[in-house]
């Protein structure tokens, strides 16, 4: 997607920074700068690919930091210094804050209440960067103090921004900050003159620096500089809905032409409805859709998106054992992944799976009670188990396992599953399990792996 120009500025597409670069014409400085976050990320992977193609140069020759270090000074001697080995040296600054002043501060705050919810420690960051220029302190708003600024007052530091709203964001923002203990940056060198002046002058041969940054002033000079000597790439957010979609079709074109995959038309359809073509996001549903459908198919369908994206831990638990009572193992290996992914922690997982393979055995020994000796798995009805069985089953609970005791819905899906198992390769399993809690209490065995294994145990069909 062809990147927004900016009249103040002599400003690029990726398309043409990647060509100047395949033609060996590279520049001593770039900023790429948008709302755009994946974009941004992956513009700054290929342009890094092509200064630097050998991956073994990146271990000498790539230098990084963020806008949370960044100090001028030290990219300034970074800059005029040579790398570990001969060739190109590349600087790479992610995240700058060199570019903000007060004029950023509206996209700032809405930043912040994007990520309020779902990613509230960068919320946090956001808003100390916003303290830090707006020169307020959290001190000052804590316990209501913020409701003492003047909407005049309010308007000139962030325009527009909606009076009624902010009490339903301001208030928790100002809380989590208050606990996270950070304050805005002080003791970082930020004059830009220094490194304004070795740009005009003249960087050494080989030496390239790259800005990224989620907003700009274009007034400010060292953007101007870098627009007059290097490049500048804007990845603006996109708005409309057909042009989200168009953008994440484009950058997934090669991850799933790689993979060996693509999505149908209706896949396309749901994943739009549970991602909202969000960049970053939809992407990262991809890869996990192409992990998901492995070697089983080529073509993801939209009951693969329906499966796989916008789950929840619930829902992931659910999937797990669902595989595991299919003897599924690509799908329960990929569902503890994601469970993982969650955060939920391996004891967890495995008390969980510890329940699965209890309650099923317990399925097999409630089957040889005399009123389910006529309970048909693949016939009877919920609605006719829990009329004609689950009455003669509470009748006499003395002896009766755990699983008796349950809703009669989890009874009536653990007996269906337990069927299509035998008794002693249930009792074998949870003597397995027993084996591993041992480990888990007595041995530096890592417990994921000992999860792993156990999956592939249970889920080997007979040959």
């Amino acid at each position: 997607m062809a990147a927004r120009k900016e009249d103040s500025f002599n400003g690029q597409t990726l398309s043409q920074v990647l060509g100047e670069l395949k033609a060996g014409n590279a520049a001593c400085c770039y900023l790429l700068y948008g709302e755009e976050e994946f974009q941004l990320k992956d513009a700054l992977k290929k342009i890094v690919d092509m200064l630097l193609p050998d991956a073994a140069d990146r271990d000498f020759n790539l230098f990084a930091a963020t806008g949370d270090n960044e100090d001028v000074g030290a990219i300034c001697e970074s800059l005029l210094s040579f790398g570990l080995l001969p060739g190109r040296k590349v600087q790479i600054v992610e995240d700058s804050r060199l570019f903000e002043s007060k004029t950023n501060l509206s996209p700032l705050l809405a930043k912040i209440r994007e990520r309020l919810e779902s990613e509230p420690e960068r919320a946090v960051a956001d808003f100390i960067r916003f303290l830090g220029l707006s020169q307020w302190r959290l001190e000052d708003l804590m316990d209501g103090g913020w409701q003492n600024i003047n909407e005049e007052t309010w308007q000139k530091i962030a325009p527009g921004d909606e009076k009624e709203k902010r009490a339903s964001w301001l208030p928790k923002i100002i809380e989590l900050a208050a606990r996270s203990g950070l304050s805005p940056a002080a003791g970082k060198n930020t004059d830009t003159e220094p490194l304004e002046r070795i740009l005009l002058e003249g960087v050494p041969d080989g030496n390239h620096l790259i800005f990224t940054a989620q907003t700009v002033d274009p007034k400010k000079r060292l953007f101007k500089i870098i627009s007059s000597v290097g490049r500048v790439v804007a990845f603006p957010k996109i708005e409309r809905e057909d042009k989200q979609r168009q953008a994440v079709v484009e950058q997934a074109a090669g991850i799933l032409s790689r993979s060996g995959k693509r999505l149908s038309a209706e896949a396309w359809d749901v994943l739009g409805q549970k991602t909202g073509f969000d960049l970053r996001e939809s992407i990262a549903a991809i890869e996990k859709l192409i992990t998901y459908s492995g070697e089983r198919k080529d073509v993801i369908d939209k009951d693969d998106v329906e499966a796989v994206v916008g789950r929840t831990k619930e829902d992931a638990v659910f999937s797990l054992t669902e595989a595991m009572s299919q003897k599924d193992l690509s799908s329960a290996l990929f569902f503890l992944r994601e469970l993982l992914e969650h955060g939920e922690a391996p004891l967890m997982i495995f008390s969980m799976i510890v329940r699965e393979v209890r309650f099923l055995l317990q399925a097999k020994l409630l089957e040889e009670f005399k009123p389910l000796q006529a309970f048909d798995a693949g016939h009877v009805t919920y609605a006719r188990f829990q009329k004609d069985f689950y009455p003669l089953i509470r009748q006499n609970e003395e002896g009766k396992p755990d699983l008796a005791f349950q809703h009669p819905y989890v009874l009536y899906n653990f007996l269906k599953k337990g069927h299509s198992f035998k008794t002693k390769e249930l009792a074998a399993h949870l003597e397995t399990l027993a084996q591993i809690d041992l480990e888990l209490k007595t041995t530096a065995t890592q417990p994921v792996l000992l999860l792993e294994r156990f999956l592939v145990s249970f889920c080997r069909k007979p040959l």
